[in-house]
């Protein structure tokens, strides 16, 4: 009876393998994935997502004309950069952080980039290279080389075409397209916009044309071409058919971004175009948006803007608005006639980048302990654990019927927390529709945040707080959650020179743009120390004083560029006695101490306009300054003057009369001293105004005293 036992043994080894398999086989049960939400983004959607960040190239022959729309009847001979390098473009845009460039290839006044054949309006008959170049050759190798995509973006509008508004341009213009799209490598993205038919030169003709935007062009035979020649390119208009434009040229996306529209209502030049900032919930097609703005204030490169480039806070709060609101950033440069992105621009572009890499040094999510109120079957697969494992193809998800749910971290100790990044994984369609932000603090949960949508990416920034756990509550969603990365973030303060403004009654008021950052000034012109005078409240500056103020990071013990500010009487007591023309009424504006407003006089004035200014007092007057308009478009910009004195409004004395050096070109406050002199009543008059008549402009009058 020996052989038993081993017999036994062996049973129970095969009934403890049985056991094992069978528990093996229930642990792999198939969980199947949440079913698609909506319309779903296609493989170019999703690579274009992964993009974020990429610069649009503003440089034809607008540049040479100082104009934003050309009318068209230009001549090629103007187009002539002396210093041309599209090296240096993508070596900016490169060192930028951005991933891609757009050219403007052709915009509304017709002049072609490259040597097309359509066109005689174009670079081979440029003085530019003898008129052997070609610029859009030029940058996409350009861009090879530093490893940034292709795009192009050609304007269907074309002010200089004789045939414009007739099916002959068509022709040319899908033409145009053909040789774009088949001459110059890979594509990633094919830009048009909405500007479509109006006046031009149209070969000399000078007359406006009006097309029908919705079939004029042909656009499904368009979309045709470009799918069969650039298969990967995404396509942008109002409408996409595969991107939108997001209905304002001022940097944001709607706090609520579906990446999904009714896409048959768009059209090129859309009425409703405020519905493309928030996209429609219940969208039909993927339409994601685009937020495109310039670094200027204008499109193309003009010197009078060279002092208005965006701030770093400005460049900083438009990045969260976009690629922080589901959208991708899309940043104009104006490169200036020398062919060259501006010294100027390029020192704001690495400000921000610097700025972004500072917010985002350190993941503090990564390996933390994540749970999760429910987890689809149950499985690992969707854990709540895959939304930091740095993997953007997993993702955690929920059961069919559960449509709110929380996913919670745990800090090892408490940790200060500013920045949460959160990402669905859109390639099963977009779905959170409201949610809230909590964090645990000293053992007590706080709502730190609540938002709406999510989509590709979403990021969220609030005050610090320390907190042991940080809690999402996802509220509302169109079907089972499916989120596939949570970042958690302590951005630095944001330490900028401090903004200087002062109201008619002298007060003056210092900002910054952290509440964090201290503000420390003085009032002597010396430089500003952590022993100097700490700014809590606004206070009165009523006369001549030369203020200079820094900010101070308390964190870092870093401080700020200063910034100085001369400063004199205040306007509190002033009146406006006389004008040549205008409304006198209206007239205030030119000394409520704001810039961005202004005061001209008439249209078609034929002499020289002036303005009569009562002080309030005497005072001893040693010089004044003149604030030229700041607006988008100026006129009546007061190039030479003449600036008298009175003590009594009756007998007037010229005091200075001159030029203004450049003031076109350099909108900045213009200084003008002279001999000390005794008045209360001032006179300024543009002697010549930079204009086709006399009519002058003022955004802001002030004076010198001793």
């Amino acid at each position: 009876m020996a052989f038993r036992r081993p017999i036994r043994l062996k049973m129970k080894k095969v009934a403890l393998l049985f056991i094992g398999i069978t528990i093996l086989c229930s642990s792999c049960e198939t969980i199947e994935p949440p079913k698609p939400v909506g319309p779903l983004p296609s493989e170019r959607h999703l690579a274009w997502h992964e993009l974020e960040y990429y610069a649009f190239i503003h440089f034809n022959m607008n540049t040479f004309t100082d104009m934003e729309w050309g009318l068209g009847g230009e001549s090629p001979e103007q187009f002539d950069p002396t210093e041309l390098d599209t090296r240096q473009w993508a070596k900016v845009a490169k060192e930028a952080g951005m991933k891609g460039i757009i050219i403007t290839a052709k915009h509304h006044d017709g002049f072609c980039l490259w040597p097309t054949k359509t066109t005689e309006h174009s670079v081979k008959n440029s003085p530019w290279k003898d008129g052997k170049g070609d610029l859009v050759k030029d940058l996409s190798e350009a861009c090879k080389e530093y490893g940034l995509k292709f795009g192009i973006y050609l304007s269907p509008w074309d002010r200089n075409h004789a045939a414009y508004g007739k099916p002959e341009y068509v022709k040319d213009f899908h033409e145009q397209l053909r040789e774009l799209l088949t001459n110059y490598g890979e594509v990633f993205e094919v830009w048009f916009d909405g500007a479509n038919g109006g006046t031009g030169y149209y070969g000399g003709a000078n007359e406006e044309r009006k097309i029908d935007n919705k079939t004029y062009y042909e656009w499904g035979k368009t979309t045709k071409m470009i799918r069969e020649l650039q298969p990967n390119a995404v396509i942008f208009s109002d409408g996409g058919p595969d991107i939108r434009w997001v209905g304002t040229e001022e940097g944001f996306a709607n706090e609520t971004n579906w990446s999904i529209m009714r896409r048959n209502e768009i059209y090129p030049g859309w009425p409703r175009y405020k519905e493309l900032r928030s996209g429609h919930e219940d969208g039909t097609h993927w339409l994601p948006a685009e937020v495109n703005t310039s670094i200027r204030p204008g499109w193309y490169y003009h010197p009078r803007e060279d002092h208005q480039v965006k701030s770093l806070e400005r460049l900083v709060r438009t990045y969260y608005e976009s690629i922080g609101r589901n959208g991708n950033f899309l940043l104009n440069l104006p490169v200036d006639d020398r062919g060259l992105v501006h010294e100027t621009d390029i020192k704001q572009l690495m400000a921000l980048r610097k700025q972004i890499d500072k917010d985002f040094a350190e993941e503090l999510a990564k390996g933390l302990k994540v749970t999760a109120t429910d987890v689809r079957g149950s499985s690992s697969k969707f854990g709540a654990e895959n939304v930091n494992d740095g993997n953007n193809e997993t993702y955690w998800a929920t059961n069919d019927t559960i449509t709110t749910a929380s996913i919670i971290f745990e800090f090892d100790r408490p940790t200060e927390v500013n920045r949460i990044l959160l990402q669905e994984y859109i390639p099963l369609g977009q779905r959170v529709k409201n949610f809230i932000i909590e964090a645990e603090v000293a053992g007590k949960w706080q709502e730190i945040d609540g938002q709406t949508t999510i989509g590709n990416k979403r990021i969220l920034c609030f005050d610090t707080v320390k907190a042991s756990k940080i809690r999402v509550n996802f509220l509302e969603a169109k079907g089972p959650l499916a989120v596939s990365n949570i970042e958690l973030y302590r951005a630095p303060n944001l330490l900028t020179a401090p903004v200087v403004t002062r109201d008619r009654d002298g007060l003056v008021r210092l900002m910054v743009p952290d509440k964090n950052v201290a503000i420390y000034y003085t009032l002597d012109g010396s430089d500003p120390t952590k022993s100097s005078n700490k700014f809590e409240n606004p206070f009165v500056v009523n006369s001549a004083t030369t203020l200079k103020v820094i900010g101070y990071d308390p964190e870092t013990q870093e401080k700020s560029e200063s910034t100085l500010k001369n400063l004199d009487i205040s306007k509190k007591d002033w009146e406006i006695l006389d004008v040549s023309s205008g409304n006198i009424i209206e007239a205030i504006k030119l000394m409520d101490e704001d810039p961005n407003t202004f005061w001209a006089t008439d249209e078609g004035v034929k002499k020289p306009q002036e303005i009569t200014i009562d002080l309030g007092r005497s005072y001893n007057l040693k010089g004044f300054t003149y604030v030229p308009i700041q607006t988008r478009y100026p006129f009546g910009i007061i190039t030479n003057y003449e600036f008298s004195v009175s003590k009594n409004n009756r007998n007037w004395k010229t005091v200075a009369k001159g030029e203004f050096g450049n003031v076109v070109n350099n909108r900045i406050e213009q200084t003008v001293n002279f001999d000390t002199v005794k008045g209360r009543y001032i006179r300024l008059k543009g002697v010549k105004v930079d204009g086709e008549d006399f009519r002058a402009s003022f955004a802001e009058v002030g004076v010198l005293t001793e």
